[in-house]
């Protein structure tokens, strides 16, 4: 019997590797950062629940004091929650700039960055170390390239590092363990008919789970800035069992943040195989869809994760069409993001303002390397 499904396999079940990977999130689309943070939370979350100091080093090249990012209040809620485990560097000015305005100034500051992270890479100090838009920095040519892939290729073993931006060179993608492009897909529907605040996230690459927890943690620092409850709803499909190390992550937020962030799960404790399909698989589906409607409707939560969504669709667990009208009776303030692959797009696509297709480029699982808990699931 043929087997074709888009299941999760259970993360208990997994063997682990102890040898760190060189990741390179790029391309036009959004996510790239929202990735890098997703990771930083369950590197912290699996610190949290083994004893262990997961330290994280968040250095951005061109994120200089003075403008807001996006990623600004989920790096707050960050150190509020973990201030010991978190250190975060800005280098650069706050303006956009191209490359007939490079200053001194520029270069002075990209250099900077770049001591601070070799000093960081030899230090042993850190579990993860995100390099958040050094690839428009080697594209820009504030740093030499060459240098840069020295560096990193010489790494500690069991080091993580996660380099972020547009326009990864030629140089950089070639020692990485994992080539990610975020590719934008735009969606007249959305634009025509003014609809905002669902995004979605899907693909074969990595990075749509972890860029829905930094839409997590951005929306938890939004409320902290402005002193609002921003709460967060985690609705996870396909994700029955135990084991799964984001699971800690949002536990630990749970215990920084107790009045801000729910988290549901369902499903079995198994893959879905198109032809294997359980009863209990459609009474799972439904029951998270049953919860996943009541609160997008009720307006009680400022950002509402469906994880899984797609592949549960995809699966024809679920119908689209109740998704659909959902969606668009929505609460205005209320922001929905949409997670995971699927063979055929389902209609509600047609809905995003943001539309992220993650393509794998390359990943360390096709050369049999194991995953690693904390950073891959």
């Amino acid at each position: 019997m043929g087997r074709t499904g888009l299941g999760i396999v259970t993360a208990q079940r997994r063997q682990e590797r102890p040898v760190g990977q060189i990741h390179v999130y790029d391309g036009l689309g959004k996510g790239k950062s929202q990735a890098a943070l997703g990771v930083v939370l369950r590197s912290i979350g699996l610190g949290i629940n083994t004893g262990k100091q997961n330290r994280v080093l968040l250095l951005r090249f061109l994120k200089g004091p003075g403008r807001v990012y996006d990623e600004d209040g989920a790096i707050e809620a960050l150190e509020q929650a973990f201030p010991h485990l978190i250190d975060q560097v800005r280098t650069g000015r706050a303006e956009f700039f191209g490359p007939e305005e490079i200053t001194a100034y520029d270069r002075l500051e990209a250099e900077r960055g770049w001591h601070i992270a070799k000093g960081a890479i030899l230090s042993e100090l850190y579990s993860v170390i995100v390099l958040d838009e050094i690839n428009p920095v080697l594209d820009l040519g504030l740093l030499p390239v060459a240098e840069v892939v020295e560096v990193l290729a010489e790494k500690p073993e069991s080091l993580e590092i996660i380099a972020t931006g547009r326009a990864a060179p030629k140089e950089l993608i070639d020692i990485a363990d994992l080539h990610s492009e975020m590719r934008p897909h735009h969606h007249p529907t959305a634009e025509q008919y003014g609809i905002t605040g669902i995004e979605i996230y899907t693909g074969a690459g990595k990075g749509k789970s972890t860029s829905a927890l930094g839409k997590a943690l951005q929306a938890i620092g939004r409320g902290i800035r402005l002193d609002l409850s921003h709460r967060v709803l985690i609705l996870q499909w396909l994700k029955g069992g135990s084991g799964y190390t984001e699971d800690a992550a949002i536990q630990a937020l749970q215990h920084s943040y107790p009045n801000l962030v729910d988290h549901q799960r369902c499903g079995r404790d198994a893959i879905v195989w198109w032809k294997e399909r359980q009863e209990l698989d459609y009474v799972e589906a439904e029951r998270g869809w049953e919860i996943a409607q009541a609160a997008i409707l009720s307006g009680l939560y400022k950002t509402i994760i469906l994880d899984e969504l797609n592949p549960t669709v995809d699966l024809e667990l679920l119908p689209q069409d109740p998704i659909i009208q959902t969606l668009l009776r929505k609460p205005q303030h209320t922001e929905v993001i949409i997670t995971g692959r699927c063979r055929q797009l389902p209609r509600y696509f047609d809905l995003a303002s943001v539309h992220s297709e993650m393509v794998n480029h390359k990943h360390y699982a096709e050369r049999g390397v194991d995953l690693k808990r904390g950073v891959d699931y």
